[in-house]
């Protein structure tokens, strides 16, 4: 896998903070080992478990994606150069037009979302549509947008579209089914996304009770999330308790939407999750994210299949 992600351009090296140390309940979440894939009884074991995962969290794990740790951390520097690199003014002038258009293409600046009791969110996204000539980037991003494309791509065929098979395994309809949806080279909406969350003030932090990004359930298939040491992330339990996700280092964190949900005729269940305030020794950092949305080609039916 050593020339998915060529380094031909130099970026910042961006440090993550360290793991917390506090006492936590984790989200008891299993584990998808992609390199079992490759044979009848590795799907078959991989099958149970994405099914036991679906049943009982809606989140799994997946490790062995083929990408190294170097090539992880290689990911994580040029999303930086996104938020940290980018000035304020370039970040408005790309910015995305949702509400006019509907489309992310492009920044979604802080404060676009009210949290609670006046309190607006402090999140800034860069999001890059799958065909990643589809709108220009900024300048600071351009040298970097090879490498991007690249990893779109390995995303949306070498993760994707494995799990999408297992998810269609669980379902009991045929392993391609879901996939012939997903074609990387058609039109749709699946996405790229560098997210960067920045620290609130203590009065915010009271006012919006800890509350980062409400809780709620993603609206593609397949949300594919790249792990990151800052513990932020809950999943609510088929017991109605909030747990934290766990990092796992050069790991990944699977959910499904409600597309993914409508096309498998409610067998496959969206989770609501949210971002919240992260722990004490984790407190004043920013949290830095990637993440990859998948959707259907825009020619799909959202029926059950």
């Amino acid at each position: 896998m050593a020339n998915v992600l060529p380094a031909d351009v130099n970026a910042p090296h961006y440090a993550p903070p360290p793991v917390t140390k506090a006492e936590i309940e984790w989200a008891d979440l299993p584990t998808v080992d992609l390199s079992l894939i490759s044979t009848e009884e590795g799907k078959a074991a991989l099958t149970r478990t994405v099914d036991q995962a679906m049943k009982e969290h809606g989140f799994f794990y997946v490790v062995n994606h083929g990408l190294t740790p170097e090539q992880n951390a290689r990911v994580f520097d040029i999303a930086d150069v996104a938020f940290s690199g980018v000035s304020a003014e370039d970040k408005k002038a790309y910015e995305a037009k949702i509400k006019e258009t509907g489309s992310y293409q492009g920044y979604k600046l802080r404060e676009y979302w009210h949290i609670n009791n006046g309190v607006r969110d402090q999140i800034e996204h860069y999001n890059v549509n799958k065909d990643a000539t589809r709108r220009e980037h900024p300048p600071a991003l351009r040298p970097f947008m090879p490498e991007v494309a690249a990893f779109t791509r390995y995303n949306h065929e070498q993760i994707l579209h494995p799990l999408l098979r297992l998810f269609a395994r669980v379902v009991g309809v045929p392993e391609e089914t879901f996939v012939k949806l997903h074609n990387f080279d058609e039109v749709g909406e699946s996405w790229l996304r560098f997210m960067k969350y920045y620290p609130r003030s203590e009065e915010d932090e009271r006012a919006a009770e800890q509350v980062w990004l409400k809780g709620h359930t993603d609206f593609g298939t397949v949300t594919i999330l790249w792990s990151q040491p800052i513990t932020a992330l809950q999943i609510l339990g088929r017991d109605k308790t909030w747990r934290f996700v766990k990092h796992v280092p050069n790991a990944l964190v699977i959910n499904v939407g409600d597309a993914l949900e409508f096309l498998s005729g409610g067998l496959l269940t969206a989770t609501i999750h949210r971002v919240v305030q992260p722990p004490p020794d984790q407190r004043g950092s920013a949290r830095l994210g990637v993440f990859y949305f998948a959707m259907t080609d825009d020619t799909a039916s959202l029926a059950p299949v």
